[in-house]
């Protein structure tokens, strides 16, 4: 599938001298990119998964306690 993305001009200039540097394509790099962040976005929503069942803290309350401990 081709598409047209808008990318920093000096992530670009960086992305063009690592293709350049590897004899990867642009297409070849960006793409295996895209693969890892959603393959570490899958591994997260695992994560979150399993831990669905724990208890859950306020955050208010942590800070609280956090203070009478003295760590804040």
């Amino acid at each position: 599938m081709r598409t047209t993305i808008t990318i920093n001009d000096k992530l670009f200039r960086a992305l063009k001298m690592r293709a350049a540097e590897s004899s990867e394509s642009i297409s070849a790099i960006v793409e295996d990119a895209l693969k890892y962040q959603m393959l570490e976005d899958l591994e997260d929503i695992e994560e979150a998964k399993k831990r669905a069942n724990e208890p859950t803290h306020s955050f208010d309350e942590l800070v609280a306690e956090f203070k009478r401990e003295g760590l804040l």
